[in-house]
């Protein structure tokens, strides 16, 4: 099946696949840990409020600072994963996002019929095959 130590030409296709649907599936986990990392710090605040008459403010300021400060950074690094997310996914759901990057992988080209890649040809001659088959 291999041929000097090279894997099949479909391997390698198939493989390429794997992996654009592998980043399809990055934007959405992404966007789930961002809002896990989000929620932490806005349930860990509500405990300190629901016990704040228990405590005095003065007493633990030296172990609040770090906290409030830590949870800014988790608020932080929640957004950013979020909004990263969302720009993800929007750009990767633009249909000429996917040809430029069957264009990076050589062997996606190998494809005789990708439909991917639109040409004015190729739309207008789909045009005319619609329009012959709506016909009959």
């Amino acid at each position: 099946m291999e041929t000097n130590g090279l894997p099949k030409l479909d391997n390698v296709i198939f493989g390429e696949i794997q992996v654009l649907l592998a980043e399809k599936r990055t934007a959405p986990a992404s966007m789930r840990t961002g809002i896990a990392v989000f929620a932490l710090p806005l349930s860990v605040l509500s405990a300190l409020i629901a016990t704040s008459r228990y405590y005095s403010i003065g007493t633990v300021m030296p172990l609040l600072v770090p906290l409030l400060l830590l949870n800014l950074g988790l608020v932080v690094l929640g957004t950013w994963l979020v909004f990263r997310s969302i720009h993800c996914i929007e750009t990767r759901s633009f249909p000429n996002s996917l040809a430029a990057t069957l264009a990076t992988l050589p062997s996606m080209s190998l494809i005789p019929s990708a439909p991917f890649t639109i040409s004015n040809s190729a739309s207008e001659s789909s045009a005319k095959n619609i329009g012959q088959s709506r016909s009959l």
